[in-house]
């Protein structure tokens, strides 16, 4: 279903950049959220109480934008697909950068009261909208002017702004908590990260307006008028493809957040870590996400998309009984060996979703269909789980937090299982 036209090298390199630096903002924007949502919103936006319950309202605020993820991919995407790819990417961008500001500038529950959190969750919702529109359009940028063969290749771009805007966020807080002190973090130290993306987003701007639409879009425009309601398309068309590429995401996103947003919350305030040597911790394992996510893209396109993602979600489910005895040991080598197993999982099953999504739909219908099962499965493997995490270890210890991911492993090997190979298909 997926056409490749070749691209002459220099617009090739300007179009992945594109792609690249875009996701990063985005991903970055995402991540300082999720590394304040473990680290400081829930004393500063919520009523004082026990740590364990602030930590599960921020960790509640966390998931807000997970709901707004699909309702963004379905608008970006109807646009991306009736009006281009360009003008909806910049879009996307915009509207995640101002919220992200905007958070940064929030008053506390000190000094608001509940209008802080309300506050909180409208922007937080705002993120999850532009961060909707975002991953399917920048995958369509660089899976669709892929030469021929090179489609996993290519789509490895937009995937290695996660590793990058994670990289920049967690190296930011890694950076306050040395030159501050917990009390000057906890008052105004937090909000620079925020702040800081302002600078980030003109950045994405300025290499975004320079693009031109693909040329796939552009010769499907040429042959029929585009969809009319594209989710609706997708939605009784192409059903199946949705649902199956839904539950093949659901491991990626799950073992990305424990490792990350759980650990991190579950490392500082449950085995006694400062919060620097945790932060140093997770940019030392997110070296090993960068690192799966070009080899298995290498993979996707030399051995076909299944046996890749299969395997990745085999190796989670084994991460899934390696959880408890190495997370929840406390010892550092351990923690450390858990945090890089988890996030080289992670890259591995990532890197060819960025081109395995965008080919289970066609043309005229891909950036809907691609954004919207990207996120929907967001909602199923990532939204709750740092919250239910922290609820299972609550009741019944991290063994049972490591039984949770291997269940999302097992979903998404099945999903995969049924799949059809696209890495040959043709047109």
């Amino acid at each position: 279903m997926l056409q490749t036209t070749p691209t002459p090298p220099v617009s090739a390199r300007r179009i992945l950049t594109a792609s690249f630096v875009g996701t990063a903002i985005e991903f970055y924007d995402f991540y300082i959220y999720a590394t304040a949502a473990a680290l400081v919103i829930g004393p500063v936006f919520f009523p004082p109480g026990e740590p364990g319950v602030q930590l599960l309202s921020a960790f509640a605020t966390f998931a807000i934008a997970f709901v707004a993820r699909p309702i963004g991919a379905a608008l970006f995407g109807h646009f991306g697909d009736r009006i281009g790819r360009k003008a909806t990417l910049v879009a996307s961008l915009m509207i995640m950068g101002v919220s992200t500001v905007l958070i940064g500038c929030l008053p506390t529950y000190a000094t608001a009261g509940w209008l802080a959190p309300a506050a909180l969750c409208t922007l937080r919702f705002g993120q999850g909208l532009g961060f909707g529109g975002e991953w399917g359009g920048a995958a369509l940028l660089a899976v669709e002017n892929a030469p021929p063969g090179k489609r996993a290749w290519y789509g490895i771009f937009p995937q290695l702004g996660a590793p990058v805007g994670f990289i920049l966020a967690n190296t930011c807080f890694l950076a306050l908590s040395f030159g501050l002190s917990p009390e000057s973090f906890q008052s105004w130290g937090w909000r620079l990260p925020f702040l800081a993306s302002a600078a980030l987003v003109g950045v994405g701007l300025y290499v975004r307006l320079k693009l031109t639409e693909t040329p796939l879009f552009k010769a499907a425009l040429a042959k029929a008028e585009p969809e009319k309601v594209p989710l609706a398309t997708v939605v009784t068309q192409h059903t199946r493809a949705t649902l199956l590429g839904t539950f093949a995401m659901v491991a990626c996103y799950a073992v990305f957040y424990l490792s990350t947003v759980f650990a991190l919350g579950y490392g500082t305030a449950t085995l006694g870590y400062s919060r620097p040597a945790f932060l140093l911790f997770e940019c030392v394992a997110v070296c090993f996400m960068a690192l799966g996510i070009p080899l298995s893209g290498w993979a996707a396109d030399r051995f076909g998309r299944r046996p890749v993602v299969m395997s990745g979600t085999l190796f989670t489910l084994g991460l899934g009984f390696l959880l408890g005895p190495m997370l929840g040991s406390g010892s550092w080598p351990l923690v450390l060996g858990f945090l890089c197993l988890g996030l080289f999982a992670m890259g591995w099953i990532f890197g060819p979703m960025g081109a395995l999504l965008p080919e289970l739909f066609p043309t005229r219908v891909r950036y809907t269909g691609a954004s919207v099962t990207y996120n929907l499965a967001g909602i199923l493997g990532a939204s709750a789980a740092p919250y239910l995490a922290q609820s299972l270890v609550s009741l019944g210890g991290i063994a049972w937090v490591g039984a949770y991911l291997g269940i999302a492993a097992a979903i998404s090997f099945i999903a995969v299982l049924l799949m059809p190979e696209t890495a040959r298909q043709a047109v």
